[in-house]
C-alpha cells in the first residue's frame, strides 16, 4: 500500500470555506444524538478531512447523509455504531475502524462489544436485535441487499424509518471506507490507540 495516494491537505491549505463544510457535521442541533465530548482522547480524524479539502462540493453533499447518520437518524447512536463498525471491519477499513471505536465508546458499546463485532453475527453473546444489524451490515455490503430472515427479524423492531436508516447508514460508510482506502488515508496519531 502507497501512503497518501491524495495527500492531506492542511488546513491553512484548505479551499476557502471548507473549514465551515467539515465543522458543519459537528454542529448538530439534536439533543437525541448528542456531539462526542471534546477532549483530550477526541480523536480528531485531520487525515481524513484534509483528503476531503481537495473537493468541497463533494464533501457538501455527502456530510449532508452523514450528519443524518450521526445526528437525526431514527436509529440509536449504539446501532449505528454496530453498523459502522461492521462495515469498517469487513471492508478492512482502519481508518473508519479506528474512528468509530471511540465514538461507539461515547455511545454506550463496551470494549468487549466494540471487539466482538469483528467476530459478527455468529457470536452467541449478541442479542437478537444487535445480531439482526450485524447480519444486515454483512448482507448489504455483500449482497447490496438485506435477506429475507434478516429482514424479517429487523422489522419486527424496526419501523419503516429505521429500516431506511439502516440500509443508508450502512451505504453511508461503505462509500467513506472505499475513499479511505483509496486514496490510503494514514491513521492520525491521535486515532493510532483506536486502531
Amino acid at each position: 500500500m502507497s501512503a497518501n495516494r491524495v495527500p492531506p491537505l492542511a488546513p491553512r491549505e484548505w479551499p476557502e470555506g471548507m473549514a465551515e463544510t467539515l465543522s458543519a457535521t459537528l454542529r448538530p442541533d439534536n439533543p437525541r444524538h448528542p456531539v462526542p465530548p471534546r477532549d483530550a482522547a477526541s480523536p480528531t480524524g485531520l487525515n481524513a478531512m484534509g483528503v476531503l479539502a481537495h473537493h468541497p462540493e463533494l464533501t457538501a453533499a455527502y456530510n449532508q447523509l452523514i450528519r443524518h447518520a450521526l445526528y437525526f437518524s431514527a436509529i440509536a447512536p449504539r446501532q449505528r455504531e454496530l453498523l459502522v463498525l461492521r462495515v469498517a471491519h469487513l471492508r478492512d477499513s482502519a481508518y473508519e475502524w479506528a474512528q468509530h471505536v471511540y465514538q461507539a465508546g461515547v455511545a454506550g458499546l463496551a470494549p468487549e462489544e466494540i471487539a466482538r463485532v469483528r467476530v459478527g453475527p455468529s457470536a452467541p453473546e449478541w442479542t437478537s436485535s444487535d445480531r439482526a444489524l450485524l447480519a444486515a451490515a454483512d448482507e448489504l455490503v455483500a449482497d447490496a441487499r438485506i435477506g429475507e430472515r434478516t429482514y424479517e427479524a429487523l422489522s419486527a423492531e424496526l419501523d419503516t424509518r429505521q429500516l431506511m436508516d439502516v440500509v443508508f447508514t450502512v451505504g453511508a460508510y461503505e462509500v467513506f471506507a472505499m475513499a479511505l482506502r483509496t486514496f490510503d488515508v494514514e491513521l492520525d496519531d491521535d486515532l493510532k490507540p483506536y486502531a
